[in-house]
């Protein structure tokens, strides 16, 4: 817990004193707050299974994406606190026991990079408890190499974004001019840790099918057949909130486009999901089941 004063866990280096309540840029003190955890049956087929991804989504984020779709639990607004609870490392584990005795295949960690010694102590306290299936970090990878290094031993598949290679679009729409060095560098850090177990998520942003391109180089040459790609088409325009990023869908076009480019790099190795419109499957956290039915099962908090 040291780690959280000065706190430098992530490449924003904020300094501040955690511990003593003070909230750097992810909007967190040196407390772990969940916002909810659901049987979800929107991630990639092999992490859902039959039973579904085990998913718990973090309150904070070290990143300032303009596009979120979890905006309720990532970022502070109007001076109020994002959504969530307080939990402690047995609490944790305890929803993850009970998340695997409903069925879940996996514990999906999701947007935990800002409070990885909290979750380190709650992995390990799920463990004794007998968690035996296995546990996924699922992050923006806006992570350092340092931070990654603790959780060696306590996860065991990673599924990294890989959100752009370009410093202006990061700059722009992510609030991390410094991303692209960032995310490369603890990926493949990640790639060596896990030993193939990794899944490389890119969501295509319409208009700018140059920076998806950059990536799929990328990968071509620094991931493919040591990771999975996993090429995410629903990008989707939030309603009612001001931002600078795109304001519409994926066309079907610039879709084919990057399905060429997965020819034209030789990329095989993943999955890539079918053109997706519409809003119906954004997430509202003020609800007990943040999804639609069909996409997950609230487990906790309890209501």
């Amino acid at each position: 817990m040291s780690l959280y004063n000065p706190c430098n866990l992530c490449p924003r280096s904020c300094g501040l004193n955690r511990l003593s309540g003070e909230t750097g840029f992810c909007g967190e003190s040196a407390s772990l707050r969940i916002a909810a955890a659901v049987l979800h049956r929107g991630e990639e087929p092999p992490l859902v299974g039959t039973g579904g991804s085990g998913t718990i989504f973090v309150s904070g984020c070290n990143l300032g994406c303009v596009f979120c779709q979890n905006y309720q639990i990532s970022r502070r607004e109007g001076g109020m606190a994002s959504l969530g609870k307080e939990v402690s490392a047995e609490t944790f584990a305890e929803i993850c026991v009970k998340l695997r005795d409903r069925g879940a295949e996996n514990i999906n960690i999701v947007t935990g990079s800002h409070a990885i010694p909290c979750l380190v102590q709650g992995i390990a306290a799920a463990k004794k408890e007998g968690l035996q299936i296995p546990v996924l970090w699922n992050s923006s990878a806006y992570e350092s190499t340092d931070a990654l290094e603790l959780l060696r031993e306590h996860i065991d598949i990673y599924l990294p974004d890989l959100k752009t290679l370009d410093g202006g679009i990061a700059a722009k729409f992510f609030n991390a001019p410094n991303y692209p060095a960032v995310a490369a560098a603890a990926i493949l850090k990640m790639i060596d840790m896990a030993r193939g177990k990794v899944i490389i998520r890119h969501l295509i942003l319409p208009g700018y099918l140059e920076s998806t391109r950059s990536v799929l180089r990328w990968f071509a040459e620094n991931a493919k057949g040591r990771a999975q790609l996993s090429l995410m088409t629903q990008y989707t325009p939030i309603p009612n909130r001001e931002q600078t990023a795109p304001k519409r869908y994926l066309r079907a076009d610039e879709y084919e486009t990057v399905l060429g480019w997965l020819e034209e790099f030789e990329i095989e190795d993943g999955f890539c999901q079918e053109l997706v419109t519409g809003s119906d499957w954004l997430p509202d956290f003020r609800r007990p089941n943040p999804f639609s039915s069909e996409l997950s099962v609230p487990v906790w908090p309890d209501h």
